[in-house]
Parts: structure tokens; C-alpha cells; sequence
């Protein structure tokens, strides 16, 4: 079947976006009966200095969030069970996770331990029902694992990915074609996946509140606004997303920046942002279960000048407290301060699967 999107005749597509409900802590509870209805925050002790890496829904009453400190999820709920995660039970149920993937489509793209894109347009299964498809994933994995996991289904990643999460927990959520472009006008800009806080800000000061306000930008405008992201909020607002389900993704950098409504000159606000940055950066080579060993600065001056510094180290790292001390140093290498900054960046390149033997020691009591 051909569907017309923004004026190209291109192939309705099928995907699946499924989305673990509370991954980490949902093991521990399936693991350990006495937590189950409790509050259970994985990641950080309120002990030692570290951040949630996940928690369960008992935990989010009490507005737990992942990358929130420990210290403050202690205080917002003291009765909380703390623990500390265990990476290679979390792989063993992926994996089986991704056995039952492999049942429907050899197009699987993990994006984390917990979450995956499925391109299932060939399946005949169920008469070609994604519907249906996605419902036996479900069942599938809750035979399996004990585990419930959300599905988000629809004609592109996007939308996929957006209808996971309308359910939550344990939900199913179709977006069709016909639905997409009256589903994305109605949507805030702060649910749109690849739109964070600082974009959504600067969104925000443009007139731009949902995904209608988006649709009524031109594309040079858009562009002239947020660079080349500016193409892909233009597709997105019309309901627009080409990119494929890749198997055969190889990631080569991890990186989180911040783009200012205003120019900035304080070094100690710089620092207070880079801090912020370097442990969103941590906390997605936690997910994806990778270490690092180059990490790198990007600096963007009041008059678009564009600098970068890198730091490469002997044994590679997750830890934010080890990148941020990198990072620190590497802004002194900068003329920030003496110049205003309207961009900084983090970033981790030369990425590996993470090898506690290569990692040192001291870190692991503090990778998150």
C-alpha cells in the first residue's frame, strides 16, 4: 500500500516502538517479592553522592524521575527501598526481551536495554495487523519475563515512539495515518521526542507551544530558528518522518547541548550547566551500557564561532563526576568568559560496551 505524505509517494510503513514499564525496578520487584507495591528507586544511594537511574511507579507518586539526586528522592519519599543496579540481570532479560522480537522481524533497533523500534510492514502475521502483532509481543514478554512493557504503534519512529508512551504502564496505542497530522497539531511541544527543555524554551519564546503553532512555521524560518534541526521540526509537525528501523546501527558519539535563549558570560553558570549536561551524558552511556574514553567540549560563541576540545583518557568512563572534571578543565582551554557563549555541549566518542574490569574501581562505587 502507498500512502501521499508531504507530497512523496512513499510506503506506508509499520512500527513498533515497545518501551519496558519501569524496567530496572520492575526486575527488582519481580526479584524480590517483599518490594512489590513499594516505592523502589534504582540507581544512587542517598548515602553517596549519586543520581535515580530508575524507579518504580509507587516511587513516581512521590515525583521520583530518573536523573534526579538521590539525596532529594530520600527526602521526597524516606520509606523508599534503595538499591543499587545489577547490569548483568538487566542484559539477561533484554536479551530475552529481544528474542521475542526477533519472532516477528529481523528489523530491530534496540535504542536501550529497555526499549526498541520493530519495523513489522512485512509481517503477515495476524493478517498483517501491527495491531495485533504488537499485542503478542506483549503477552509474549509478560510469559517470558513476568514484565509488562508498553506499545506504541504507527506509520513512522516518531509517532511510534510518542504512542508508547500515551499509555503507560502497560499499554497499547495505535496512531494511524489518517490520525497523525490532527494528532501532532493538538500535542505540546514538550512531548515531542528530540525536543528538550532548552528548545521547548526557546520554542516557547517564538509562539511556539504545540505541534499546530510548529505547523504554521515556514521551513526557512524553522531553519533561520534551530539550524538544521529546523528540517526535522518541519517534517515532524506535518506527520513526517522518514528514517528506517536500523539493525545495523553502530553509535559513534554520545552527546547532550544546551542552546541559550540569551548569551551568556558567568563561568560559574557555565560550570552549573556543563555539570548538568555531563551527568545526562552519563546517564545515557548507563542506558546503552557503553564506557567512553574521548569526551569532548563544544563551545559556541555570541557570534556563532564554533570551537571543540577533546581529552582522551587511559581507561574509559560512565561516570558524570569523571567527565565533568574533564570537562571543567577543557572550558579553561576556551575563551568562554571572556567572550559570550550562546551554545555548550558534551560530548563522549570512542564508545565501547561497558567492561567493569576496564573501568576503574573508585568510579564504579559513583557511576551514577
Amino acid at each position: 500500500m502507498n500512502t501521499k505524505n508531504d507530497g512523496e509517494n512513499i510506503e506506508q510503513r509499520k512500527i513498533i516502538h515497545i518501551d519496558m514499564d519501569a524496567f530496572y525496578a520492575s526486575v527488582e520487584q519481580r526479584d524480590n517479592r517483599e518490594y512489590q507495591g513499594k516505592p523502589v528507586v534504582v540507581g544512587g544511594t542517598p548515602e553517596q553522592r549519586g543520581v535515580v537511574a530508575a524507579c518504580s511507579y509507587e516511587a513516581r507518586k512521590f515525583g521520583i524521575h530518573s536523573a534526579m539526586p538521590a539525596t532529594q528522592a530520600h527526602q521526597r519519599c524516606p520509606h523508599a527501598v534503595f538499591l543499587k543496579p545489577r547490569f548483568a540481570v538487566y542484559r539477561e532479560v533484554s536479551s530475552q526481551i529481544r528474542e521475542v522480537f526477533h519472532q516477528f522481524t529481523d528489523l530491530v533497533e534496540p535504542l536501550s536495554l529497555d526499549e526498541a523500534y520493530l519495523d513489522v510492514t512485512h509481517n503477515q502475521v495476524y493478517s498483517g495487523s501491527a495491531t495485533l502483532i504488537a499485542q503478542e509481543i506483549k503477552r509474549l514478554i509478560k510469559e517470558k519475563t513476568e514484565l509488562n512493557a508498553s506499545a506504541g504503534i504507527s506509520y513512522n519512529k516518531f509517532l511510534a515512539k510518542i504512542a508508547s508512551d500515551m499509555d503507560k504502564p502497560d499499554g497499547l496505542y495505535l496512531i494511524t495515518p489518517e490520525q497523525g497530522p490532527e494528532f501532532i497539531k493538538t500535542l505540546p511541544v514538550r512531548k515531542f521526542h528530540g525536543i528538550g527543555k532548552a528548545t521547548e524554551k526557546r520554542m516557547k519564546a517564538v509562539g511556539i507551544h504545540t505541534g499546530n503553532d510548529l505547523l504554521q512555521k515556514d521551513l526557512n524560518e524553522l531553519v533561520k530558528l534551530f539550524g538544521k534541526a529546523g528540517h526535522f521540526y518541519y517534517s515532524i509537525s506535518r506527520g513526517v518522518d522518514h528514517r528506517p528501523v536500523n539493525n545495523h546501527r553502530e553509535r559513534k558519539s554520545l552527546g547532550k547541548e544546551n542552546t541559550f535563549s540569551k548569551d551568556i558570560s558567568d563561568t560559574n553558570e557555565m560550570l552549573i550547566i556543563l555539570d548538568e549536561l555531563s551527568n545526562s551524558v552519563s546517564r545515557l552511556l548507563f542506558d546503552k551500557q557503553l564506557t567512553a574514553q574521548t569526551i569532548t567540549l563544544k563551545v559556541k560563541y555570541a557570534d556563532f564561532e564554533l570551537v571543540t576540545r577533546s581529552r582522551t583518557i587511559e581507561k574509559p568512563t560512565l561516570a558524570g563526576r569523571k567527565i565533568f572534571e574533564i570537562i571543567k578543565e577543557l572550558l579553561t582551554k576556551t575563551e568562554a568568559g571572556q567572550r559570550k557563549v550562546r551554545l555548550l555541549g558534551v560530548s563522549t566518542s570512542k564508545l565501547q560496551e561497558k567492561d567493569t574490569k576496564r573501568v576503574d574501581k573508585a568510579e564504579q562505587m559513583n557511576l551514577l
